[in-house]
């Protein structure tokens, strides 16, 4: 009898010790993203700093950017020193507008998951003063 229970536990563990490694190797390939799709390579960058947590995020833009969110005026800065690293496209679904309009899967930390916008608006110098963001159809 002993023997049984001894072998039902180890069966257990074993099994509970499988199942977290395949959860962990699906959570991984989920990260993967494909950046190649952002064909404008400042908005590449700028979405990889951004991920990563980088705050060369800010260098890529003008000291003031205009900034709104589903519509709604936001102030840039403060609104960025809480999504710094924090949220992330989980994929990149379509690009338009010679690579500054990206859409795709976006982890808005606390708020879910959900299709977004990012519209990059492009000065001369080839810094960024202003970015839509919003919800996507």
């Amino acid at each position: 009898m002993r023997l049984l229970s001894f072998m039902l536990i180890i069966g257990f563990t074993i099994s509970a010790c499988a199942q977290k490694t395949e959860k962990t190797i699906t959570n991984q390939k989920q990260q993967i993203m494909e950046y190649d799709k952002i064909t404008n390579e400042t908005v590449k960058k700028a979405i990889e700093a951004l991920e990563n947590g980088d705050k060369s995020w800010y260098s890529y833009f003008t000291d003031d950017p205009v900034m709104t969110d589903d519509g709604n005026k936001v102030d840039f800065k403060s609104f960025f020193a809480k999504a710094l690293g924090e949220e992330k496209f989980l994929s990149i679904d379509k690009v338009e507008n010679d690579g500054k309009d990206v859409y795709g899967n976006f982890k808005a930390g606390k708020w879910g998951t959900f299709r977004v916008f990012f519209k990059f608006h492009q000065n001369t110098e080839g810094k960024f003063d202003r970015l839509d963001i919003g919800q996507a159809n």
